[in-house]
């Protein structure tokens, strides 16, 4: 493994006798006292109120993942926008592109704070106009909105991890941020459908708000604590080339996305300019190489792009296959996310125990592997109206798949990423998710548009595919000889 990216702190010399707790009153710093970070954890006492505050962000953003797409079927109905239902969760991923791409660059030239302050704010505007929305329209500017911000309060986090955790702890960290999804997993669901079903889906969304703010406020004083270790730097430029260019890569998104409301042929030809203006709008916004795969860390930043399309491709519409065949209330069908989101945290504690025993590209190839197999178990029940627990054990086994090999992907990117460019490879990673889940979402539109009688067939279909991809590239995420001795 590489050296820890922290900076080096100038009275480490002066302060070696002290105890970690008094080191860190006195200087701010969170380098525990061990060289390895491994005598100490995330909630250790110089990281424990800063780990929660991070861990109390994904909590609600969790939460408010899993209540969507619980209650996304009810909005569609409720707001006649059915034919827009790939859409509403394609236009959050596409802002979040863009919300990315200015965080990173932001957060490189002014540290993490300021960003993330912004982010949460517009985060809950957006909730706001979203839970107050009386048609599809502007239910779907509110998801701009939140997508816009909800993505972009990622990228400062991944910063802060790089540059306040020793590397030693930064696969617990992510593994905690996976573990902060298990109750909303659990709860989240079965919890959003009741309150649509006993009150309104518009609470669903209301309701994160009033828990949104608090969370948001005790990230502040910790943050404040070590502003030393996350300060920005202001020599590095704005770049207003990659912000036009994520604009322009979220615009093809959603433009794919689009593509099966025109007629025949024009929707197939609209598909495929988008595609191609995607692939060549995101090249700048990525590592150089990702595209082609090359080893290291651009292949890794293409891998997570490639399962985030496979997985997150096929959650959307688990609830809506058991509400619309299987006649499953919302609480019930919501359900399904639970086992996934539970098996994915521990699987995530899992990858963080084991650390360096198990490298990055195996972490990555078990994952992937066990991720192609589940998919296909879904499919095997879409297309032959098979017991729906049968999909519930799979999806939970494709939760775990995930959670094994997700943090991996952070670690190895920040392991190989200088400082100055923390945010931008950070970004790089998020903006590979939203888009290989907005890909797929428009992809599996189409797919579903061009068959006749193969409800859900053809969308868990291209999923299977995307994964059996990831499966061929796993390999690649490790790095060429003496790049990184953990990969």
């Amino acid at each position: 493994m590489s050296e820890p990216m922290t900076e080096p702190n100038p009275r480490a010399a002066e302060l070696g006798d002290l105890d970690d707790a008094e080191r860190f009153s006195q200087t701010g710093a969170t380098e525990p006292s061990t060289r390895s970070g491994r005598d100490s954890g995330p909630l250790s006492l110089p990281y424990r109120w800063l780990s929660i505050g991070m861990f109390s962000l994904i909590f609600l953003a969790a939460f408010e993942a899993m209540a969507v797409t619980t209650v996304m079927p009810l909005v569609a109905r409720d707001l006649d926008g059915v034919e827009f239902f790939a859409l509403a969760f394609a236009v959050p991923l596409a802002a979040g592109i863009i919300g990315m791409v200015l965080a990173g660059n932001w957060t490189d030239r002014s540290g993490p704070l300021p960003s993330l302050v912004v982010s949460a704010l517009l985060f809950v505007i957006g909730l706001l106009i979203a839970g107050t929305a009386a048609d599809m329209g502007v239910f779907i500017v509110g998801r701009f909105v939140h997508g816009l911000s909800g993505a972009a309060v990622i990228v400062p986090l991944y910063v802060i991890v790089a540059r306040v955790y020793p590397e030693a702890l930064r696969a617990r960290v992510f593994a905690g941020f996976a573990a902060a999804w298990v109750i909303p997993s659990i709860i989240g669901p079965a919890l959003a459908g009741v309150v649509a079903e006993a009150v309104s889906w518009h609470w669903v969304f209301l309701g994160v708000i009033g828990l949104m703010l608090p969370a948001a406020a005790m990230m502040l004083p910790p943050i404040l604590r070590v502003r030393d270790q996350v300060q920005g730097d202001p020599t590095v430029r704005w770049s207003l080339g990659r912000v036009g260019w994520s604009v322009l890569t979220a615009v093809a998104a959603l433009a794919l996305a689009l593509s099966k409301e025109f007629p025949e042929p024009w929707r197939w030809i609209i598909a495929v300019l988008s595609i191609g203006l995607v692939v060549v709008a995101v090249r700048p916004l990525m590592p150089a190489g990702t595209l082609r795969a090359a080893r290291g860390m651009p292949a890794t930043v293409l891998l997570r792009l490639i399962v985030a399309g496979a997985f997150f491709g096929s959650e959307i519409y688990l609830p809506y296959l058991f509400i619309e065949r299987y006649e499953f209330s919302p609480s019930l069908a919501g359900a399904v996310l639970t086992g996934a989101g539970v098996s994915w945290a521990a699987a995530s504690w899992l990858q963080g125990r084991l650390g360096d025993r198990v490298s990055n590209t195996q972490s990555v190839q078990i994952g992937a592997g066990l991720l192609a197999v589940s998919l296909v178990v879904v499919l095997l029940v879409a297309a032959f109206m098979l017991s729906p627990f049968i999909a519930f054990a799979a999806w939970t086994l494709a939760g775990g798949a995930m959670g094994f090999m997700y943090p991996r992907f952070s670690v190895a990117v920040l392991s190989l990423s200088p400082v100055s460019s923390q945010g931008f490879n950070s970004a790089a990673l998020s903006i590979g998710e939203s888009l290989g889940a907005s890909v797929a979402l428009a992809i599996t539109a189409l797919a579903a548009s061009a068959v006749v009688g193969g409800a859900f067939t053809a969308e868990f279909a291209v999923s299977v595919a995307i994964a059996v991809v990831a499966v061929v590239l796993a390999q690649r995420v490790r790095p060429s000889a003496g790049a990184s001795a953990g990969s």
